[in-house]
């Protein structure tokens, strides 16, 4: 199967962020994608106001234009992650939406850990507006490939990554919208490593460019495969990026260097 990464400039403007995410899903799908990521907020990044004024539920608009594009396609489409209006909560969640070709939503993951930093100078409160999931999630692909879904800020925390391995995971998606400053100093490192130890493809589509109210997202858009190479990589633009993932290879992988079966995590407490 091919699988195709989207890497965008998402701003307050989700018409306009529509009108380049349906362009480049389709260029991904021409390249021979079956199944196609967004990256996180996808269809609207902005203050914490302007997310909060855009929130929609998962029958809002964004979300159908992904359930008819998938379906006229005929793709598996991971809808990045959108904020999430939930009826009657306090705050909103960052919620990826995985789609089948028929359409339909096949599985919701909402983000389980809140982006709470402060990075040279500039603080980030995810919190602040956006409550953490509390599932981990694992969906099916068309084929049946099992795929387990995480969000940007998840891909530092290993547990989470090691749960959807042992769950069954194959392949897995980690939308982002990585800083600047930390794509250039651990996006790579990360994404390779928690493909290594979970001996699985990540596709890990990244954020590009300025963002109100002037963060910046540093692009590197990955797909990498799960002896940790790097299949397919963006440049700083707009673009899809395609790659063949393997599935006969990633179980060869596993059974020559067998390190998920070799755990021992009665010992590890």
């Amino acid at each position: 199967m091919r699988a195709g990464a989207i890497q965008l400039n998402s701003t307050e403007d989700t018409d306009r962020n529509l009108a380049t995410a349906d362009r480049l899903v389709r260029e991904a799908v021409a390249l021979g994608a079956s199944l196609v990521v967004l990256p996180e907020k996808w269809n609207l990044l902005g203050t914490g106001e302007q997310l909060a004024r855009g929130a929609e539920p998962l029958d809002g608009r964004c979300l159908a234009w992904a359930g008819s594009i998938a379906r006229e396609l005929g793709i598996d489409l991971v809808a990045g992650s959108i904020v999430e209006r939930a009826g009657g909560a306090e705050k909103h969640a960052n919620t990826s939406v995985h789609i089948g070709p028929d359409g339909e939503q096949r599985a919701v993951y909402r983000k389980i850990h809140m982006f709470d930093v402060e990075i040279e100078g500039v603080r980030y409160a995810e919190s602040d507006h956006e409550q953490p999931g509390e599932e981990i999630v694992l969906s099916e692909l068309a084929g049946g490939v099992r795929l387990g879904m995480t969000v940007c800020y998840d891909l530092r925390f290993p547990e989470l990554y090691r749960e959807l391995a042992v769950r069954g995971a194959e392949v897995m998606v980690a939308p982002s919208a990585f800083t600047l400053p930390t794509t250039r100093d651990h996006w790579e490192v990360l994404v390779r490593a928690r493909a290594i130890e979970n001996q699985c493809y990540l596709i890990a589509p990244n954020q590009i460019g300025v963002h109100p109210p002037g963060h910046r997202s540093g692009g590197r858009s990955l797909i990498v495969d799960p002896w940790g190479l790097v299949l397919a990589s963006a440049p700083d633009a707009e673009t899809a990026i395609v790659a063949e993932l393997d599935l006969d290879s990633l179980r060869e992988i596993r059974r020559k260097l067998p390190s998920l079966a070799n755990r021992r995590p009665h010992v590890y407490g």
